[in-house]
């Protein structure tokens, strides 16, 4: 007589994992994470883009009224508080060329609210960072609108003269790379890429 068949235990059901790295084990850091601003961002962005803005505007306002057009007083060293009118972007680029310089400004603006808005929960320094550079540059563009110049004050002697709007933005752009740099670190120590996976 022929033995019975036995009869196969059934089988798991095959799992598929959407978005998985590709051991369907591990997820992707950040797939399900959307990196758009949220209202935190946004408030944040906010407040410092506007303290940064009247910052400079009474900086501004205090030295064209204590201080004639031309004049100067000396503080520590090199550094002066030097009363002058600058038609150009920061340090004095493209002087006598308002209307570019205007133009310039604000596709910047424009491009900048844009990156922000998809990418500010990228890092919690993104805020402060943004927000400086948007202060500064709306301070700025404000004043060549309104006035056709800026006026600079903060004067190095071997540098040329700049505002406190001017140096919020150099601050910003080096707190936007820090906060690029900080990001990238911090999504390789999650995880590395699927497509670095063997």
């Amino acid at each position: 007589m022929s033995e019975p068949a036995r009869a196969e235990p059934p089988r798991a059901p095959l799992e598929v994992r959407v978005g998985s790295a590709t051991n369907a084990l591990q997820p992707v850091p950040g797939a399900s994470r959307s990196l758009a601003a949220g209202p935190t961002q946004w408030v944040g962005l906010a407040l410092v883009a506007v303290a940064a803005a009247c910052a400079d505007q009474l900086t501004k306002a205090i030295v064209s009224n204590r201080l004639s057009l031309g004049g100067a007083v000396d503080v520590a060293g090199p550094f002066t508080i030097h009363h002058i009118r600058n038609t150009g972007i920061a340090f004095g680029l493209f002087a006598d060329s308002t209307s570019v310089v205007i133009g310039l400004t604000a596709i910047a603006i424009g491009a900048l609210v844009g990156f922000f808005a998809r990418s500010g929960r990228r890092h919690p320094l993104l805020p402060v960072a943004v927000g400086l550079v948007l202060g500064g540059s709306v301070s700025n563009l404000v004043d060549r609108l309104r006035l056709g110049y800026v006026t600079d004050f903060l004067d190095l002697d071997y540098w040329p003269a700049f505002n406190l709007a001017d140096t919020f933005i150099v601050v910003g752009v080096g707190l936007l790379f820090l906060s690029f740099v900080a990001a990238d670190r911090s999504s390789a120590a999650v995880g590395t890429s699927p497509l670095s996976r063997s």
